[in-house]
């Protein structure tokens, strides 16, 4: 089941990376259902916090009526930064599934693990590696075509 969510996810992802975003993608999903789906939008919007997580997050609780996402999954296809791993414990996500990690930038596990730090008063449950070499390689693809573009 997880990576039929995550394929949702990449499909998220290459959404993003037709429009020369870092191709990140994100689906939420309650009971058996994507309540939320986005993709990374910092360039276009010109706006920092315009990642997939927290646009995802934003739709989701739109479609919940509330902040508390308490029942619902994330799929992401990169590890979350800083501000997205905050927001997904902040929403008191159950479930964070994640395809491929980033040692320079992560925080569930590369440099912090804020969701499963049990200081706060919320953890989230993390599965790590799901479709990793498919995510991993549009993030890899990705840079490669930018730096061939300069």
């Amino acid at each position: 089941m997880n990576e039929i969510y995550m394929k949702e996810a990449l499909l998220e992802a290459k959404k993003a990376m037709e429009i020369e975003e870092v191709p990140i993608g994100a689906v939420i999903v309650k009971n058996g259902k994507i309540i939320a789906r986005a993709h990374n939008l910092r360039e276009t919007s010109k706006d920092p916090t315009s990642h997939a997580e927290i646009l995802a997050i934003r739709k989701a609780s739109e479609a919940v009526g509330g902040w508390r996402l308490t029942g619902c999954d994330l799929y992401v296809t990169v590890e979350p930064c800083p501000m997205c791993a905050g927001a997904i414990m902040l929403s008191r996500m159950d479930r964070l599934i994640i395809g491929t990690m980033d040692p320079k930038g992560g925080a569930v596990g590369s440099i912090l693990n804020i969701v499963e730090d049990e200081r706060f008063n919320h953890q989230t449950e993390v599965i790590r590696g799901v479709l990793k070499e498919e995510c991993a390689g549009m993030m890899k693809e990705f840079f490669r075509y930018l730096r061939r573009k300069k």
